[in-house]
């Protein structure tokens, strides 16, 4: 016996599901609905399978193929414009020599097929409907069957003043080949509103066969999740995919739960997905291939596509992600909301219940989303943040991301030459080499640094007299969150206007592309942390530091600064010992797990005597001070936003705002130069306080509040954290003023 399965729906009533893809490719349990048709027709023996097809066929066809996968054969119908379901299958008229069953691709049953084909055969039938009971049968088609099972009366999602009967059609058919001969090719007629009144009109043989057991048609969002519950509850005979590690819960294959993960069934999690510590998925979960769910994430009957990722603290509650779907910390999507392909909910945002957020958007950190959103994309008003461009390591900031944005900052300098550096993790070599082809597609000559920290690389990029850089370094305060700095030819920051520039780029993808033969080989420039070695002790008069003989206590990421830190150490005289800064070979020590260091490092400070203590953060650029009597001395840190200014007023400024290890050097030779210690040094720096507090708020109203504050400054010293606000000036020495920066409260 030979089988059609109808599959060519669009799902209108679906969307967002089916905005990408077709009705029956629309996954329960992580595999497309049409998979367990094939399967509930194969435990039947029909294995020659004809598929008919009009939305997005060509997803059917990659995804099945010929069948074999199933154990079937798989002969695919294409319509060129929508021919109604009896048209549809009068399409594949050829393959239909014999009696032959039809079922729709996106309903989800285990129905005896088999006792249908009896029935229609014993009763010689020229079509026979499969019917079931149900308890709201709005929706569907009411039939009523008479005496043998013949049809008398049916009629298409009547109102409830018209409903005579629970017993809906499942548009489950077993049919005749010579039914098809009551319409012509190519116009569009359908079984319940032509073919079947037809039939009924020329007194053919019409039955209806009532049957028990599950069936779902996927018509809604509702159902669409509901079978999902069944399935996972077992009121569907199916097969899950995956191993069943405990009752009701399955795992794919190479699935990471971390101890500390609350996970109760019945639950599924598809292959190659990772479950933080701390996350908690409750009954009614369904996580999709390649999730990430972050640690104090918390999931409630909901169900994710493939590769979603969820954030630290993030709740979903009866939500529905689709494929790529990203939901960071602390946000909240809840019930019946369900977020398409593509879209990203940042920090904090909430999408309220039965929201529908289409393919491809973007809801800014914060905001409260109350209505669906349709239109618009999930490019953000700015790509850039306080310092290049931030997000998470192969969620935000992904290889493709990474090799886009270089194309569009090569298109800016027009064949110059560009420096490129990481820092001394597997995640910023990744993203390197990805920065390194999107530079060379523009025709820009890559100068590679290699491993080592900003401050090096804004040295490098001087020192090789290059049109700009840029450099990736994880964060130092974001957990798994990762950097693209880019620098201008005197190695600071780049301009606003710059940043403005790339993201229009970025956003028209209007890259600059090189011919094949003029695309330019990278070069190597290992001497760079070398040669920056060097100029530090150039500049800071190092043989003073020398002949002091100071001992030092650090606490510093090894893995990052034992290129600097060591060679520094022998050529001033220094005795430096790491304190507690091992560090961690796949990450950047936090900075505040550096801070909590601090007592221990202030009292060995004491205890040994030392001239004094500091803590370098991962990326070379912070620095805190202890000095000999055990004080912490923060020191003075400038967004880098500043940069461009404070290295065009003074070099000096520069390295004691923007690299750690210069600003410790030179400081040293200021204790050494004047026999001082560091604690007298601290005792001639005034007090200063500064108190900021950060509220986030959306795009729409950061102008609008950046006015407000500036209107009610009045005469006061104020500035809002950002670009251009609130310039430092001065020195740093023995009575040198201390710059303050007043923040605006509730400005970030």
């Amino acid at each position: 016996m030979k089988a059609i399965i109808m599959a060519g729906g669009e799902g209108s009533r679906l969307r967002p599901l089916t905005c990408n893809r077709p009705k029956p490719m629309v996954p329960v349990l992580n595999r497309p609905v049409m998979s367990y048709c094939l399967e509930l027709l194969k435990r039947y023996g029909i294995t020659e399978i004809g598929v008919t097809l009009q939305y997005l066929p060509g997803a059917v066809k990659e995804h099945f193929g010929d069948g074999s996968g199933y154990g079937v054969r798989l002969h695919y119908f294409t319509e060129d414009s929508p021919l109604g379901t009896a048209g549809s299958v009068k399409n594949a008229g050829d393959f239909l020599d014999r009696t032959f069953l039809v079922i729709s691709g996106d309903a989800l049953t285990d129905l005896d097929l088999s006792k249908a084909v009896d029935t229609h055969r014993a009763r010689g039938a020229a079509a026979t409907l499969v019917l079931t009971r149900v308890e709201c049968p709005l929706e569907y088609g009411v039939v009523i069957t008479g005496e043998g099972g013949r049809i008398i009366r049916f009629l298409e999602k009547p109102g409830w003043g018209e409903v005579f009967s629970d017993t809906v059609n499942t548009g489950i058919y077993v049919l005749e080949p010579e039914v098809l001969d009551y319409f012509d090719a190519g116009r569009k007629f359908d079984f319940s509103k032509d073919l079947f009144p037809l039939l009924m009109r020329e007194k053919r043989p019409l039955f209806g066969v009532v049957l028990s057991g599950y069936w779902c048609d996927i018509g809604n969002l509702q159902q669409y999740l509901q079978a999902q519950y069944d399935g996972l509850a077992g009121k569907v005979r199916l097969s899950i995919p995956g191993q069943e590690i405990r009752s009701g819960v399955w795992v794919g294959d190479q699935v990471a739960v971390d101890a500390g993960v609350t996970l109760q069934g019945p639950a599924l999690i598809g292959s190659h997905s990772h479950i933080e510590s701390g996350a908690a998925l409750e009954p009614f979960t369904v996580v999709g291939e390649g999730c990430l769910i972050q640690s104090g994430a918390s999931l409630k009957r909901s169900i994710l596509w493939e590769r979603a990722f969820v954030g630290q603290n993030a709740a979903l509650r009866g939500a529905v992600l689709c494929s790529r779907v990203q939901v960071h910390a602390g946000a909240g999507v809840y019930e019946g909301a369900v977020v398409g392909d593509g879209s990203l909910i940042k920090e904090g945002g909430v999408v309220k219940p039965e929201v529908k957020i289409w393919p491809q958007k973007l809801v800014e950190s914060g905001t409260t989303v109350s209505e669906s959103l349709i239109w618009g994309t999930r490019l953000s008003k700015s790509a850039f943040g306080a310092q290049g461009i931030s997000g998470l390591v192969n969620v935000e900031i992904t290889p493709e991301f990474a090799c886009r944005v270089a194309a569009a900052y090569g298109s800016t300098l027009k064949g110059g030459r560009v420096a490129v550096s990481c820092d001394a993790f597997a995640p910023g070599a990744m993203l390197k080499q990805a920065v390194v082809a999107g530079l060379q597609s523009t025709g820009a000559r890559v100068s590679i640094l290699g491993r080592g920290t900003l401050p090096t690389h804004r040295f490098g990029v001087r020192a090789l007299e290059c049109a700009g850089g840029m450099h990736i370094q994880l964060s130092t305060r974001k957990a798994d969150g990762v950097t693209l700095v880019f620098t201008n030819a005197k190695g600071a920051n780049i301009s606003r206007a710059q940043e403005r520039e790339i993201e229009n780029l970025l956003a028209r993808e209007d890259f600059v592309r090189t011919p094949p033969g003029l695309i330019p080989d990278p070069e190597y420039a290992p001497a760079v942390p070398e040669a920056y070695l060097q100029s530090l002790l150039r500049e800071a008069g190092h043989e003073a530091v020398r002949n002091a003989g100071l001992s030092l206590l650090l606490a510093y990421d090894a893995a990052s600064l034992n290129a600097y830190v060591p060679p520094l150490a022998r050529e001033l005289g220094l005795t430096v010992e790491n304190v507690e800064g091992v560090g961690n070979a796949a990450r950047a020590r936090s900075w505040s797990e550096y801070q909590e260091v601090l007592p221990l490092l202030a009292a060995a400070v004491v205890e040994q005597k030392a001239a004094g203590g500091a803590v370098l953060d991962a990326n070379g650029e912070h620095l805190i001070l202890i000095d000999d009597r055990g004080r912490v001395v923060r020191t003075k840190t400038a967004p880098q936003d500043y940069v461009q200014e404070v290295l065009r007023r003074d070099i000096t400024q520069f390295f004691l705002h923007f690299d750690a290890l210069s600003a410790l050097v030179r400081i040293l030779s200021l204790v050494a130069e004047r026999g001082t210690s560091l604690s007298k040094l601290v005792d001639e720096i005034p007090a200063f306080h500064l108190t900021k507090k950060e509220i986030p708020v959306s795009w729409q109203s950061k102008g609008r509040i950046i006015s407000e504050a500036d209107r009610r400054g009045g005469q006061r010293e104020t500035g809002v954290a950002g670009r251009g606000k609130g310039i430092p000036s001065g020195r740093l020495g023995p009575g040198a003023p201390r710059s303050r920066k007043a923040v605006v409260p509730g400005i970030r």
